[in-house]
């Protein structure tokens, strides 16, 4: 870590979800310390209400080890992952669960099972990812998209990860939310590909995208944040140094904003997939305590909004 400062999760992300009423959540797979640990985090913060998917023997072994009472709460038996993917999106076909958490499995396994044709969470649009990035001691808040699941998406899928972030914003309470459409140039030009699906996505918009949100692009990072970089480079646009989400032009860049962020800054990254007709927190092992209870608190908001919408 280049940064000593200290992941902290939002209070304005957790005060919004504690504000709502308590979202039942499928944990997937949840038989290891670190599932039923985040699970813990955000019932304690009266968040969710856990529906235990998974080995119910290493559910038990796991409660013990960090002293949990799991008693109290549907358990629901499976047999590895792929089962306890499946099982977990039946909590939802059954209303039994609103809301996904990832436990002890791979992302693949459990994209798989959202996936699946007949049984699993489709709407129509592609799954993608978004991250509500935070540093301490900063009211502003950088979402990044899509930095996990959509390794080079071409432009009808940048339209959905758009649709998605857009979703987002509006459950968060910014109605008319600003998206960089992020390259290394402000200038389209076929040597930069990146700029070029910039103005393809630009030019498949419809009406209802544009109202939704404002939307512009190509620009480089410091054109989509700074807006001292903004005026200096002559961009007279709103979203020009101001932007409230980046949508990134492939994983790898994605991947390396968020990171550094994490890494130099202390922000706290808190993930939620998106295209699915309930949405997913997904953490990882190397996820701070903060990370994963911002990244339950952002879900539990979306999920709201989602419910409200349908």
């Amino acid at each position: 870590m280049l940064s000593q400062l200290s992941p902290v999760c939002p209070p304005k992300l957790l005060k919004q979800a504690q504000a709502l009423p308590a979202m039942t959540t499928a944990v997937v797979n949840a038989g290891s310390q670190l599932a039923l640990e985040s699970a813990r985090l955000a019932f304690e913060a009266g968040i969710i209400i856990p529906v235990l998917v998974g080995d119910l023997e290493a559910i038990h072994k796991a409660a013990g080890a960090i002293g949990w009472s799991v008693d109290g709460f549907t358990l629901i038996a499976s047999n590895g992952e792929a089962d306890a993917a499946e099982k977990a999106v039946q909590c939802v076909h059954q209303g039994v669960a609103k809301l996904l958490m990832k436990g002890n499995l791979h992302t693949d396994v459990l994209i798989r099972a959202l996936l699946n044709k007949q049984s699993g969470l489709r709407t129509g649009e592609r799954l993608s990812h978004l991250f509500h990035m935070s540093v301490p001691d900063s009211e502003r808040v950088l979402c990044i998209t899509d930095a996990v699941v959509n390794v080079m998406p071409d432009t009808k899928t940048q339209l959905s990860i758009l649709r998605g972030a857009t979703d987002v914003m509006h459950a968060l309470g910014n109605l008319s939310p600003k998206v960089a459409l992020l390259s290394a140039t402000e200038v389209v030009t076929q040597a930069m590909p990146s700029s070029v699906n910039a103005k393809e996505l630009l030019g498949i918009m419809t009406k209802q995208d544009h109202a939704a949100a404002q939307v512009f692009g190509p620009l480089a990072f410091d054109g989509a944040i700074s807006p001292e970089a903004a005026k200096l480079k002559g961009i007279d646009n709103p979203v020009a140094g101001y932007a409230d989400v980046l949508l990134v032009p492939n994983i790898e860049t994605g991947n390396a904003i968020f990171k550094q962020l994490v890494y130099f800054r202390g922000a706290t990254a808190a993930g939620v997939l998106m295209g699915a007709k309930v949405p997913v927190m997904l953490t990882s092992r190397a996820d701070p305590a903060a990370a994963r209870l911002a990244s339950a608190a952002l879900a539990v908001v979306y999920a709201h909004h989602l419910s409200q919408k349908n």
